[in-house]
């Protein structure tokens, strides 16, 4: 899954040979699972259609304020357009549009609705090469940064005058990807690395039977796509779970029982700088495993347990520069069983939730947690659901380990 999977990106097309580049760009953000509206010029019309646009895009495509054949004359909102977008694109951006962008000239739906966007700006300049090089187009270059908004620069090749040289419009594949390197590089968590275990364990009482719980694995997998959305390369180790996740940055790595959670993890615990143990990984596990299928001969049966290894508290032992985040599950005493584990373990935050709060706990959307540092600080949070939890999470382990 690409960065800007969920994002809402307005392209902006204005009148320019490159606009027939901008059907393949359409499609690739549509790729990326990004939501996708289209604004053009009403000279863009000239090179590429609405409808090729729209039916790409799956979003009607605006050109000027009112719709022309509509007798209603109902307006296009400039204003919506712009606070809709997360990203506003400007492709191809000619010398005559960009010139109109850094002097606030607006006189048309494109320029009307940049003026309004209060989200990131990016344009990608189309145009021959003496126009590229003028220097009034300079100057233009120079005032859209100065306001924040972000070049992607043209590049050489053939133009349409039949000059070889610079200002040529970037190709959709390269836009697409200068897009996404520049979302990552400003998302607080880029450059870090995060071990997130989730789900429960199977552990093996013979070839058809095991010992295991109801964990989903929800709460884990949300972490990990809450991670991966803020920029961090995410290793996902996860027991058994019907969860699915696909992301760029996420490397999913499954596992059955305990120990193979714990060999996974020791793997992989050197090289991240953050560990977020969510798993509900079992405490205790057959001592033996009958090789054959266990038959029915007797009305009871007598299994003898033995304990597993604590994944937590054995990295809690080992950790250097790693933020170490363990969750505790309780029903009973829960925030001085809660306090124990964190020092027990030797986390640097402990996720507590209660079986006894209704919503809480597995086989749920929602989860109601408490957070409590190695300083004892306590942080009560409300009902939630399991994706606003983690954003929770990961903004208290930035703050930390900013800090």
């Amino acid at each position: 899954m690409s960065i800007l999977s969920g994002k809402n990106i307005l392209l902006g097309i204005s009148g320019g040979i490159a606009a027939y580049k901008t059907a393949s760009l359409v499609r690739l953000f549509v790729k990326s699972g990004a939501n996708v509206k289209v604004v053009m010029t009403p000279s863009a019309k000239d090179f590429i259609t609405p409808l090729t646009l729209s039916t790409l895009s799956k979003n009607p495509v605006h050109s000027s304020f009112t719709n022309e054949d509509d007798d209603n004359a109902v307006w296009n909102n400039h204003v919506d357009l712009g606070l809709w977008a997360d990203v506003f694109i400007v492709a191809p951006a000619t010398a005559n549009s960009l010139s109109k962008m850094a002097n606030g000239v607006c006189d048309n739906l494109l320029l009307a609705t940049y003026l309004s966007a209060k989200c990131p700006v990016y344009f990608a300049p189309a145009m021959d090469l003496d126009m590229y090089k003028h220097p009034s187009t300079l100057k233009s270059f120079e005032k859209l940064n100065a306001f924040g908004n972000i070049m992607i620069p043209a590049t050489s090749g053939e133009l349409a005058s039949g000059l070889v040289g610079e200002g040529r419009m970037a190709e959709p594949e390269d836009i697409v990807t200068f897009v996404e390197n520049d979302i990552l590089d400003k998302l607080p968590l880029r450059g870090k690395k995060i071990l997130i275990t989730a789900g429960p364990t199977y552990e093996a009482i013979d070839p058809v039977r095991f010992i295991g719980n109801h964990s989903s694995g929800k709460m884990g997998f949300e972490i990990a796509k809450t991670s991966a959305n803020l920029g961090a390369q995410v290793i996902l180790i996860t027991g058994p779970t019907h969860q699915k996740i696909k992301h760029s940055l996420i490397k999913v790595v499954p596992v059955v029982s305990a120990q193979d959670m714990y060999n996974t993890t020791h793997e992989y615990f050197e090289d991240v700088d953050v560990a977020i143990l969510s798993a509900a990984v079992a405490d205790f596990k057959p001592k033996e495993i009958a090789s054959q299928k266990i038959k029915k001969a007797s009305s009871t049966l007598s299994i003898e347990l033995t304990k597993t290894k604590d994944i937590l508290q054995s990295l809690g032992q080992i950790k250097k520069q790693q933020y170490l985040v363990g969750f505790a599950l309780e029903t009973n005493n829960e925030l001085e069983n809660a306090k124990g584990k964190l020092k027990r373990k030797n986390l640097n935050l402990i996720v507590l939730n209660s079986l006894n709060d209704k919503g809480a706990g597995f086989k749920t959307e929602t989860n109601k947690v408490t957070f409590i540092d190695n300083n004892e600080t306590i942080t009560e949070f409300q009902l939630k659901s399991k994706a606003d939890v983690a954003k929770d999470l990961l903004n208290e382990i930035i703050k930390q380990i900013d800090a």
